[in-house]
């Protein structure tokens, strides 16, 4: 029996479109899990301009907020080593690069502290929630504006936060002279929340980014990034992948499967044929989607997606590692189950350790078995780069 470990989890993920023509975003978003201490720092960093240059300055504000964020320094300290190490547009005299930073605990305490960017919106259900904010008194920078904001996050809550490429998208457009504007950027969120009130962050962000650039008639007049932090109930999946070492443990996989309280994929052809016989549910092949390099997916009752085993992981593996875009990318079992793990918080996997002979001598320690590998680095993407929890189990 699999239980899950607590009630809430913090999804946390962002979308981006450059600016057109660039193939570098001058926007840059990283996260940083403290896993002793159960906290998760954000931060979306806006580089002046587009491009290279401004994509590097925004990556430095950006590591440097969350170093010094960690360290739980001072945030007059935090902003004011920011604004020391980057230069000062000689022509604006404003900062080469703009921050939010948000800062969440395991009790759903939130710090905020931003400079420059559209103001980010708390979001309870639908609705906008008022936050006070403080201003920062900086020694040595009076012009500039630093705000700092602290209160509690609870179940269902949202912060959104982007850079102006959302909010200014359609600038000098005849329906959008001003840009599209924090307020409709709101209340067009809010419509969205109103249809899919447990809709995830990637998907929030997806759809904000996606109607900004629609706006800018799909030639983004700047580099267009959105942020959500969402507290919820975790969403919980289970992978299975490989027969157990011990055919007398098929029945334990199948019960484990049939009683799992959340979403199911099954990687392996072998292992979906043991499940099958003992959840005596048939199996058949889904070929709507055919793509010369991923085999199809199959459907079975009870179980969301199907697929063949270590050359699909592999596929999804290579995805999560160059973090590209499932929804973007052509329709097969690879980017399907890469959309189901991206939309899930905490995330089970079964590993069989009976060796396939087609892809392993048995000769050789299981250790070498590809498919125990393929699950660790995909576990291991899904905890660093995507702030997931992961748990491996091996039968």
């Amino acid at each position: 029996m699999i239980k899950t470990t607590r009630d809430f989890f913090l999804d946390i993920d962002h979308y981006q479109f450059c600016k057109h023509r660039q193939y570098v975003a001058g926007d840059v978003f990283l996260t940083h899990k403290i896993k002793e201490e159960n906290r998760v720092i954000a931060v979306l960093s806006d580089g002046l301009g587009s491009g290279i240059k401004a994509s590097v300055l925004a990556t430095l504000t950006a590591t440097m907020a969350l170093k010094y964020t960690s360290a739980y320094a001072d945030v007059r300290e935090t902003a004011e080593v920011i604004m020391d190490t980057l230069p000062v547009c000689k022509v604006r005299k404003i900062s080469y690069s703009t921050f939010t930073i948000v800062d969440i605990n395991s009790t759903g305490h939130a710090r905020v502290i931003e400079h420059g960017n559209p103001e980010y919106i708390l979001l309870r259900g639908s609705e906008p929630v008022a936050v006070t904010k403080t201003p920062i008194q900086l020694e040595k920078w009076h012009d500039r504006e630093v705000h700092f904001s602290e209160f509690d996050v609870h179940i269902g809550d949202r912060i959104l936060y982007f850079s102006d490429g959302v909010s200014q998208a359609g600038m000098g457009r005849p329906d959008f002279p001003l840009g599209w504007g924090s307020r409709k950027v709101i209340q067009q969120v809010q419509k969205w929340l109103e249809w899919q009130d447990s809709i995830s962050s990637r998907q929030l962000a997806m759809k904000t980014v996606i109607r900004a650039r629609q706006i800018d008639g799909y030639e983004p007049k700047d580099d267009i990034t959105c942020g959500v932090t969402y507290l919820r109930h975790p969403r919980l999946l289970l992978v299975v992948t490989g027969p157990p070492f011990s055919e007398a443990r098929d029945s334990e996989l199948g019960e484990t499967v049939a009683s799992f309280k959340g979403r199911k994929v099954i990687c392996g052809g072998t292992t979906a044929a043991i499940i099958g016989r003992e959840l005596d549910r048939e199996i058949n092949m889904n070929l709507d989607n055919l793509d010369p390099e991923v085999p199809p997916p199959s459907e079975m009752e009870g179980i969301d997606l199907i697929t063949e085993g270590t050359l699909t992981l592999s596929k999804v593996a290579e995805i999560l590692e160059r973090g590209r875009k499932p929804e973007l990318m052509r329709a097969n079992a690879a980017t399907s189950l890469a959309s189901i793990l991206l939309d899930s918080d905490i995330i089970y996997f079964i590993v069989g350790t009976r060796i396939n002979e087609a892809h392993q001598d048995p000769n050789l320690p299981i250790e070498l078995d590809i498919r125990r590998n393929i699950i660790k680095k995909i576990s291991s993407l899904l905890e660093e780069k995507y702030l997931k929890e992961t748990y491996k189990r091996f039968i």
